[in-house]
Order: C-alpha cells, then structure tokens, then sequence
C-alpha cells in the first residue's frame, strides 16, 4: 500500500529529511546540554537568577525569527532553494564550530549570544523547510509529507535532548558536547549536497535588508487569505504552548517533581514521542487528505491534558533529586507522564493539517514568503511566552504548574475565537465526527470531481445527514442548495448556516427565494466553487428517487460548468430519514448506518438534461436505498 513512508524510498524527499532532521538533533544536542549545565552544573557561575537566564535564552533563540524571516522568506522565492540550504548547513558548521570554543573557555554570556546565531541560521532555514514540501510532493502527499517532516523533527529533537543529557552526565561533559555539535553540523551539510535541484519560484522578486519594510512586504503576503493568516495564528498559538511546556521542564522538573536532569529528558522525550505519534496518525484520520475537522480535536486534547496536568501535580519532599528509576517509582509520575503524552499527541493532531493548509492555499511564487510570514508570527508568539514566563514566575509569583494551567485555559479562548473566525474548522470538526461515527462511509468515483474550478454535483436526496456526508466525502469544500423547510429545520439551520447551505423554494410558491438562490449558485459559480444540489427538490418518503427538477438545466444554461452525478445507498432507514414516518421522530430507527457513495464521469454542460440525471443516479443507486 502506498502510504506516507514510502516518501522515504524517493530523493525529492528523503535527502532534505534528513538535512533538517540532522538540524532538529544538532540544536536540540545544544539547547538541552547549555540548559542543563545552566540549570544543573553552572549555577553558581551565572550572573543571573536561573529562571530569569533560561527564559532571557530562549527568547534570544527566538528574536532572529522577528528580525530576518522577512528576507529569508524573499530569498527563499527569489533563488534556488537547494542553494539556500547548503548555504544554512554550512553557517552551521561555524556556528558549531564557535560553540565549542565557548564551551572550552567556559564562555556562559557567549554561549547563550551563540543562541542567537543558532536562531538567525534557523529563521534563513525555515521558510525552506516547508516551501519545498508542495514543490516538490504531489497534493495527496502533502498531509502526509507534512506528518514525516513533523515525526523527524520531535524524534529528532527526543534523540537530541537524550544525546544532550547523556552528554551533560559525563566526565568532561563540554568536551564531547562540543565534539558532537561540530560532527553532526558537517554530516548535515554532507546530507544536503543530495537535495534535488529546486528553481527560483520567483527570481523577479526583489530583496531588501531593511528588515522592517521586509517584514512588513511578507505579512502583506500572509494576509491575502483570511483562513490562511487565521490557520497560521493557529499554529503560531501552538509554539506559544510548546514554548511554555519546553522552557519550564527543566525547572519544573527540579522544583515541582524533585527529579534531575535524567527526569528532565524522561519528559521530554515523552513529550516529543507524543508529537510525533500524533502527526503520523494524521494521514489515517484525514484520508490522505487536508482535513480540518481533526484540528480542534487537537485543540480540545491540548486543553483537557493540560488542565490535568495541573490536579496531577504532586506534593514530593525528598531530600535529593529523584533519577529516573526513583521517580518512575512514584505514584504520582505516571499520571504526569500520560499527561505530557496526550499533550504531545494532540498538539501533532492540531498542528500538521494546519501547516498543510498554509502551503496548500498560499499562493505560487509567495509559499516561502507565507512560511517566512509564519515564522515571524510563531517567533512573536514565543519571545511572547518567554516574556509571560518571566512575568507570571519571577515577578506575578505564580508556580510553574499554576502557569502552565493558565497556558491551558488560554488555549480555550484562543480556539473558541479562531473557529469562530474561521467557521470551516467548527463545520469539518462535526462533519468529521458524525461521519466517523454514526457512519461507516465508503465511496467510488469521487475522482472525477474537478480538484479545482466550478463544478455541480447532483445526487439524490435521502435523509437530513446528506449535506454531512457528501462533505466528509469530498477533498473540497461544496456550497449545498435545498430545500427551504430543510434549511430552516431548527435543529439543523445553525449547521446549514455554518455552511453556507443555499435555501430555494419552487418559483411557484416563493419565486423570490427561488431567484435569490439562482443567483447566489451562479456567484459561487463563477468563484470556482463546487455546488451541490438535490434536483428532487425534498427527501423521498418512500425510498425511491423523485423526479428531477428543472432547475439543474435553469443553473447550467447560466453557468455552463461540467455536472457530476452522484448517488447515496444505506441512509433509507435511518433517524434522519422518512421511512415510518417524520425524519427526527421518536419512532424506533437506526442511528448507525454504512453507507456507500457512488460517483460517475462528469457531464458537460451541452449534455445536461434533469431527465437523462435521474436515470443516471437512478442507475448508479441501484436497488440499495
């Protein structure tokens, strides 16, 4: 079966995997063994309060994100991205290179300035990392490239926060920490010299090193689309979590669960595993395609775990720090353990759809300009979690599970506020969840609706779910016309609302209503868009399909766009369907139904008659109702 992993088997993909893989490890072999020693091995060395050094690092890996990733984003347009990436990786060789000359001089203030460094060759690498994701893989690989990408980077950073802690524990421990930098910096840049050659997207584009007008020219780009700019908040909201979790394990860890820097990788690999597992799964839930209706799962998921985490704190008096054998012993480690898991998992869940959304809609010629716009966001949104983290823990006081169970509940109102923002991930969400289960759906022939352009899709009309499963069904979001009783059924208009469901009515009863959805289907249209119609005009009542309405030949003499038939089986009979009576009574029904959807060529717009239809999906239905 051809799934996500065999992206591994072919060069557009496995070189650059692994070239940013290697760049995840390295950094996470930095990071973790600089903040362990500051934490653990330095502290009485350091000028400053811990917490406060710790979050001041962090933010000054993140501060080159809002300086650079404005002309990063433009240079990753403008020239070759193959070229881009050696030159990043080999910036990493001097960087390492330096690091190692800190360490031996014991150089705390130059390690840390060699964050910053770390930062900038990161924020040139970024808008790379996922612009070359759609160049490169075809639109039913993009999720799951997407997920790959995503895996190696959390293993990659779970091996590099192991390395680094393992590192951390020996005998001249900034020796081999330094060895092991500069290594994997030059296997790095080795890897790269095997990325395919990827062209200039744009190599009229015009770059400037101002980098206020740069940043400003790149989020004029990311606010070309309104779903677009929103789904990167998301993400960006995301890092602001990730942030706050990863910069407080290592003194949460010593603080609240009294355990040593073996506890601190114990976690953080749990954390990073969760991540990983979560963005893999992501292919199989959504099909191998873009599926919002995963993403506020993630959401929910991200808030539960993590108000839990707060009521799973333990209250712990020893008189040493805790290994982790001893602490694994502790009755209260596996609760938070799990916690850390499902945060992960469900911060996997949340993030790659998203990601795969951007690239997916952001336009040709602007992705790297759009990636480099959501770095600077997601920067933004960290240095924001370093500077709450000082606020909240060394001036307001607060704990660090009382300020991680702040981070929690903020991701409620910051969810609730982007779904209502952005209503498509509200109307995926429950499309994803009833079609996963209260049916069991199957499908053939939904390939020959057009991944693209106007189209209408006529099908027959069976119970109040129809609307719901088509859209489960369909890789592209459709504009569905019914009937103006179904519309207003107060149980469902919320939903059709939601939807953008267009209301029509017969000319003869209600000739306005009649003529405003003629016109509002010829908008959509000529949007490009996809409409759905039930040309029976109602649900059957007897199980059998109706005649088909004229007005499918009223909207394509109109419009003349190509129209898909489509037939439903399995949904006669049950809750939300006429059969023994009034769909949504109490009379005994099925909840739980299989149900096949059955599709067909398209037809062009000079064959389209509302007679010839009906036999088609006549035909395709079958005797299965």
């Amino acid at each position: 079966m051809n799934n996500q992993f065999s992206l591994f088997s072919k060069r557009k993909f496995l070189p650059f995997f692994v070239t940013q893989a290697l760049g995840a490890f390295n950094d996470n072999v930095f990071k973790n063994a600089l903040m362990l020693l500051m934490a653990f091995g330095a502290a009485s060395k350091l000028p400053f309060d811990t917490n406060l050094l710790m979050n001041l690092a962090a933010g000054l890996f993140i501060l080159p994100f809002l300086l650079f990733s404005g002309a990063a984003g433009r240079i990753a347009d403008a020239y070759d991205m193959d070229l881009i990436i050696r030159a990043a990786k080999a910036a990493e060789i001097f960087i390492m290179s330096s690091a190692a000359l800190a360490f031996y001089f014991e150089a705390y203030g130059m390690l840390i300035f060699i964050l910053f460094l770390m930062g900038t060759q990161s924020a040139f690498f970024g808008p790379v990392k996922y612009a070359i994701l759609p160049r490169n893989l075809a639109k039913e690989e993009l999720v799951g490239g997407n997920a790959l990408i995503e895996m190696g980077t959390f293993v990659a950073i779970l091996l590099g926060t192991i390395i680094g802690g393992i590192l951390v524990g020996l005998e001249k421990a900034t020796f081999w920490v330094s060895v092991s930098v500069i290594t994997f910096a030059v296997l790095g840049y080795f890897s790269s010299r095997f990325v395919l050659p990827i062209s200039a997207s744009n190599p009229d584009l015009k770059v400037s090193w101002n980098i206020f007008s740069q940043t400003w020219t790149t989020f004029k780009v990311s606010h070309k689309h309104h779903d677009v700019f929103l789904s990167m908040m998301a993400i960006s909201w995301f890092w602001f979590m990730g942030a706050s979790y990863l910069t407080q394990i290592p003194n949460y860890t010593k603080t609240t669960l009294m355990g040593n820097n073996e506890v601190v990788t114990l976690l953080l690999a749990v954390f990073s595993i969760g991540v990983a597992l979560g963005s893999l799964i992501c292919e199989k839930l959504s099909a191998k395609k873009i599926e919002l209706g995963i993403v506020p799962i993630g959401s929910i998921g991200l808030s539960i775990f993590g108000i839990h985490l707060y009521f799973n704190t333990p209250n712990l008096h020893v008189e040493e720090l805790l290994g982790v054998a001893a602490f694994i012993k502790q009755a209260s480690s596996l609760p938070v353990l799990i916690d850390f898991a499902f945060i992960g998992f469900f911060g996997g869940l949340y993030s790659v759809p998203l990601m795969a959304l951007v690239q997916q809609r952001s336009d040709e010629g602007e992705k790297a300009q759009t990636i480099a716009a959501l770095n600077i966001l997601n920067a933004l949104f960290m240095v924001v979690s370093a500077i709450s983290g000082i606020l909240l823990l060394s001036v307001a006081g607060l704990s660090i599970p009382e300020y991680l169970l702040v981070v929690a509940i903020m991701n409620i109102v910051v969810a609730v506020y982007i779904y209502y923002q952005v209503p498509e991930f509200a109307l995926r969400f429950v499309i994803y969840i009833i079609s996963h289960t209260m049916y069991r759906v199957k499908h053939d022939g939904l390939e020959h609706i057009p991944e693209e352009g106007a189209a209408v899709v006529v099908c027959n009309h069976v119970s109040y779910m129809d609307a719901l499963i088509l859209s489960g069904a369909c890789k592209r979001p459709m504009r569905f016309v019914m009937d103006k009783t179904i519309f207003y059924n107060p149980g469902l208009n919320w939903f059709f609302r939601l939807a953008k469901t267009i209301p029509i009515a017969s000319q003869k009863s209600d000739p306005e209503v009649y003529e405003e959805a003629l016109r509002r289907v010829s908008e959509e249209l000529d949007d490009g868009n996809l409409v759905c119609i039930f040309p029976e005009g109602k649900l059957t009542k007897d199980g059998e399909i109706d005649i088909f309405r004229k007005g499918i030949e009223t909207i394509i003499e109109k419009n003349p766009v190509p129209v898909i038939p489509l037939a439903l089986q399995g949904l006669w009979g049950s809750f939300f369907s006429h059969k023994d009576g009034t769909a949504l009574s109490t009379r005994p029904r099925r909840f739980w139904s299989r149900v096949n959807i059955i599709g067909d060529a398209a037809w062009p717009a000079e064959k389209v008659n509302a007679q010839a239809l009906e036999e088609k999906v006549k035909q395709l239905r079958g005797a299965h109702a």
